[in-house]
């Protein structure tokens, strides 16, 4: 292994530490209260931050859903594990299990809601009048589409029982102290896994809009559902939530911070082009490898030696039939854009060590990368075209597989130019 892809591999893993469980918990524990302690929560991470918590907090009682194989060793709070990216049943028996858990409560008592990026797939609470197979329809949907997470969401909230904070509504008249790990562009609490536990003002008309804005056609069944339901979610604005508290305690720009400044130590001056970067994985890649050749030929706009970083949460629109999540989809078209570019390697890779649903986090590129590929036997455009950037990096071994890190802050993105 080359230096360079050992210093992406460090900085990916200060980014991670950044978003550490323990370590983001602690200054944001709720006062303990007169009853009882009663822990919820969903997301790749939960598992792990239910576990921090339980270290922090002592006797607690609880349960928190992870996706399969995401799951760790805990004393009071049980870990139960469902699908992502696409619901199943064991999902939605999760779903039931956190109502069953913040059901009957007093005032007194105090609810924790640890929450982070993968819960919407893993919370499937189709409402009256849908079954399993129809959010599993709605999640397919959205996925081929290409939308931001902000217009999924607001579809999915409205097609939901649990989504758009309606499992704080449930635990009312108990407080509701959300801890948050932002997986999100723009760090929105209501939009990490779809906010069951944090409301927001969208309705069903900014959901059909969003339906007409992105071209997303839905069964029948949902999109008359969208028409008829008997009420929006529940607004922010609404009694059952004014005890409630709500904090990110970790995020995409914390852990880019964290990068930047392991790269000091490393004598490189970091550049953040942003945290909250969206839009299609290609044409973001596209951008990104433009900056970088400008580097090394012109020197601008940042001198080099450089690291460019980035984080957000990009998109893939599905075309083809192959594998390969949004950070590696992202490298392959970063490295068709600067094939023969000398001086430059980049990592992508998403932080909670899984790039869509295969095992890859990310990969690694530099500019001989597209030539290895057609040494292999791969036409890197062709593979592009198809979505199969997994192939593509898998038959070069360029594949990044840290496995399952605990946390979530989304998409990283480091870029060293020499």
């Amino acid at each position: 292994m080359s230096d360079d892809r050992r210093l992406l591999i460090q900085l990916f893993e200060a980014a991670v530490a950044a978003a550490d469980p323990a370590r983001a918990l602690a200054p944001h524990l709720p006062d303990r209260p007169k009853g009882r302690t009663v822990v919820v929560g969903a997301g790749k991470g939960a598992a792990q931050m239910a576990a921090a918590f339980e270290g922090l907090w002592g006797d607690c009682e609880g349960v928190v859903v992870t996706r399969y194989g995401y799951g760790c060793d805990t004393r009071h709070i049980r870990v139960l594990e469902a699908a992502h990216p696409v619901p199943d049943a064991a999902g939605a028996q999760a779903t039931r299990a956190l109502f069953d858990a913040v059901g009957g409560l007093g005032p007194d008592d105090v609810v924790v809601a640890l929450i982070c990026g993968g819960g919407s797939a893993l919370l499937p609470a189709p409402p009256e009048g849908l079954t399993l197979e129809d959010e599993r329809e709605l999640n397919a949907a959205l996925l081929r589409s290409g939308a931001p997470i902000g217009a999924m969401n607001a579809i999915r909230k409205q097609v939901s029982a649990i989504k758009g904070g309606r499992l704080a509504a449930a635990a009312h008249p108990a407080r509701v102290v959300s801890l948050i790990v932002s997986d999100v562009p723009g760090d929105d609490p209501a939009q990490v896994a779809s906010g069951p536990t944090v409301p927001d003002a969208t309705d069903r008309a900014a959901a059909r809009a969003a339906l007409r804005d992105y071209a997303i056609a839905l069964p029948d069944r949902l999109a008359q559902f969208l028409e008829t339901a008997p009420e929006d979610a529940p607004r922010p604005e609404d009694p059952a939530f004014d005890r409630d508290r709500v904090t990110v305690i970790a995020s995409a720009a914390q852990s880019l911070e964290a990068a930047a400044q392991l790269a000091a130590d490393h004598g490189l001056t970091a550049h953040i082009l942003s945290d909250a970067i969206e839009g299609e994985a290609r044409e973001v890649a596209r951008v990104h490898a433009a900056i970088a050749r400008e580097v090394v030929r012109n020197n601008r706009p940042f001198a080099a030696p450089a690291l460019i970083l980035s984080g957000g949460e990009t998109t893939v629109t599905l075309r083809g039939k192959g594998r390969g999540g949004r950070n590696s989809e992202f490298l392959l078209a970063f490295a068709i854009a600067i094939d023969g570019c000398e001086g430059i390697c980049a990592l992508a890779a998403d932080t909670d060590g899984i790039d869509g649903s295969e095992d890859n986090a990310g990969a690694f590129a530099d500019g001989q990368t597209a030539a290895r590929m057609r040494a292999a036997g791969i036409d890197p455009a062709q593979a592009l075209a198809d979505n199969d950037a997994y192939g593509a990096f898998a038959a070069i071994d360029a594949l990044f597989v840290p496995g399952p890190t605990g946390t979530n802050v989304n998409d990283f993105r480091a870029i060293l130019v020499r």
